[in-house]
């Protein structure tokens, strides 16, 4: 009995691992890709942050922004995912996320350049 409940214990657990760490590449792909805009906004008020605290401390400024831009970014992945990840959605569940099934195959006919043209004659 202790051995089953170790084992189911030991199955969420790895379940719920790979959930979030699915959820966590998800979303890195998601920002990285859509939020393209976002980013470029959120790098453009990081430079005007750096040229104000520029003044106030002319060395570490670039670095405290640029370090205070990606913690924030990996931080909205990481609790974005555990979210995610505790209100108990799968990845696998999520219609956004085919690849994520691996059984639906697409099949594409394939169609020539020169068909609208040769396609109508006979040999």
């Amino acid at each position: 009995m202790q051995l089953a409940a170790k084992q189911t214990l030991n199955n969420s657990l790895f379940e719920n691992t790979r959930s979030f760490l699915v959820w966590s590449f998800a979303l890195t792909v998601c920002f990285l890709v859509v939020g393209f805009p976002a980013g470029f906004v959120l790098v453009s008020i990081g430079v005007l942050m750096a040229v104000l605290l520029h003044a106030v401390m002319p060395i570490s400024s670039v670095i405290l922004v640029v370090a205070g831009i990606l913690a924030l970014n990996v931080l909205i992945v990481l609790v974005s995912a555990a979210i995610l990840t505790i209100k108990g959605i799968k990845p696998q569940d999520v219609s956004w996320l085919s690849w994520l099934h691996g059984d639906a195959e697409l099949h594409y006919e394939q169609v020539y350049a020169s068909c609208p043209l040769t396609c109508q004659l006979s040999e």
